[in-house]
């Protein structure tokens, strides 16, 4: 199928060599004139064959509801937009009533995968009707892992985000855990090697997971994080899972506390959030501020 790819960075660039490797045409426009296609919005669409399918990967907030007014302008009915990027699932249900109105399909999409996601797939959770989501499915399967899982028609629109928010709320908690417990080895003259330690847990344990992996490689490039500054920041999506928890009354004690946390490290150098730093740059290319 054809695919219109909007927005070329870290994840739309591998996602979009992704979707080539598997025999499909992708044509994508990034305002980097050096990885784009095309040079418009305007000249993306009128390359496409109607009814089109526009994927959006760029950041969420101004910057998604600009293009999406954008391609409202230019796309007719029975096209569809789809959202890949970390919007808020409220304002997926705002832009499908807007599409709507102009007969405009939309799906909202959750991607994670980070910089991994070229070689190992995308973990994928998209929301939204039926029949908009059989039309983008071939893209769906092209990005997903290989084997029987790794994404999923989570419901209607804005569940996609909405479980990918609770995903990277998840997360927020699993880094936590790792970084805390890597503190207190650190800090005990009777434990040696917390490298070592931290490789043991690799096999054989129930605490055993790609972030550890990800910790493993992190400390064997940078062995106590010296170079690193205690400095995490957030996307918003671990704040939009706490607010959530508290417009349904759901206790999330540990991913509050991981949340909290991260707004300690931009007060003090902190030693855990060494690690969530690393962490974030292993297993998504976020930028990292090391020690002048």
């Amino acid at each position: 199928m054809e695919l219109g790819l909007v927005g070329l960075g870290k994840m739309g660039g591998n996602m979009r060599e992704r979707i080539r490797r598997a025999g499909h045409t992708v044509i994508g426009y990034d305002r980097n004139p050096d990885v784009s296609d095309v040079h418009s919005l305007e000249e993306l669409v009128g390359k496409l064959k109607g009814p089109r399918v526009i994927w959006v990967m760029v950041p969420a907030g101004a910057a998604t509801q600009a293009t999406i007014d954008e391609l409202a302008a230019l796309l007719s009915p029975g096209d569809i937009v789809v959202d890949g990027g970390n919007s808020r699932w409220t304002d997926d249900e705002k832009h499908a009533v807007e599409l709507g109105i102009k007969g405009i399909g939309f799906v909202d999409c959750g991607v994670s995968g980070g910089v991994w996601g070229l070689e190992n797939g995308y973990a994928l959770m998209y929301g939204g009707d039926a029949d908009h989501v059989a039309r983008v499915q071939p893209v769906f399967d092209a990005l997903k892992p290989e084997g029987d899982f790794g994404s999923v028609h989570a419901g209607k629109v804005g569940a996609g985000h909405f479980a990918k928010m609770v995903h990277n709320g998840i997360e927020y908690a699993m880094m936590q855990a790792y970084a805390e417990g890597w503190e207190l080895l650190e800090k005990v003259d009777s434990v040696t090697d917390v490298r070592e330690v931290f490789r043991s847990w690799q096999e054989g344990t129930v605490i055993r997971s790609w972030l550890l992996d990800l910790a493993v490689n992190a400390l064997d490039d940078d062995e106590h994080l010296d170079k690193l500054r205690g400095f995490a920041a957030d996307s918003g999506e671990g704040r939009w899972t706490v607010e959530a928890a508290i417009d349904n009354a759901v206790p999330l004690p540990a991913i509050t506390a991981s949340l909290f946390a991260r707004f300690a490290s931009r007060q003090d150098d902190s030693p855990q959030m060494k690690m969530i730093a690393a962490l974030r740059n292993q297993f998504g290319g976020h930028a990292v501020e090391n020690k002048k």
